[in-house]
């Protein structure tokens, strides 16, 4: 009865999906994940705790790049083993303008750009590479006051801004019916690809809300 039980468990372990997340070796992964944070949505939540530059510096925000993450087909690598160097403070102010936060430039390279396989340098290259490709559609450009609409209009909407970008290649997350990220699934070359656990995972709520910009 033991020995069954143990074939058994063994077995389950075997065909069990893959964690959500892994430790993982630097470079090996499958495609990369370009998170582009809706910022309004993390100051309104993050409130006093939010980063000063981001969300009370001189310049509002819109999207911004939250990061570029190595994923597996399921599940995806983090922390796969720190550069002990980190990213030098040249490139970090240098990510300043898309990504407004020295804090979590860092904290994206100890995550995911560990698992690149790049040097710091060679790794927000790499994601400002991924940020300029994608065209942010004009509506969502810049926002003066609240605009609730759907999910599906907001992946359209990027779908239409973006040639050879398909609905099963990008996914939109919300946070209490606020818009919090889009993600955009990309090859390691940067083109545009499906993925169908990250388009899984996405936002189920029939409307969001965009909280709006601050004034400048």
């Amino acid at each position: 009865m033991i020995r069954r039980l143990l074939a058994a468990a063994l077995l389950l372990a075997a065909i069990a999906p893959a964690s959500a997340q892994e430790r993982g070796r630097a470079g090996d992964f499958d495609f990369y994940v370009l998170s582009l944070s809706w910022s309004p949505t993390y100051c309104a939540d993050r409130g006093r705790r939010a980063d000063r530059m981001q969300c009370a510096g001189p310049r509002p925000f819109a999207f911004v790049l939250h990061g570029l993450w190595p994923q597996y087909e399921r599940g995806f690598p983090s922390s796969c083993g720190a550069d002990s160097r980190g990213p030098s403070r040249r490139t970090v102010d240098g990510m300043l303008d898309v990504m407004p936060s020295p804090g979590l430039v860092r904290y994206q390279w100890r995550k995911h750009g560990t698992c690149s396989g790049l040097d710091p340098a060679g790794y927000f290259a790499k994601a400002r590479a991924a940020y300029d490709k994608v065209t942010i559609p004009t509506p969502y450009r810049a926002l003066d006051r609240w605009l609730t609409t759907s999910p599906d209009d907001v992946e359209r909407a990027f779908v239409a801004a973006n040639p050879g970008l398909n609905a099963d290649m990008v996914a939109v997350d919300c946070a209490r019916r606020n818009l919090r990220e889009v993600r955009i699934c990309m090859t390691k070359d940067l083109e545009f690809r499906a993925c169908g656990e990250v388009d899984r995972r996405a936002c189920r709520a029939d409307r969001v809300a965009f909280p709006p910009m601050r004034g400048e």
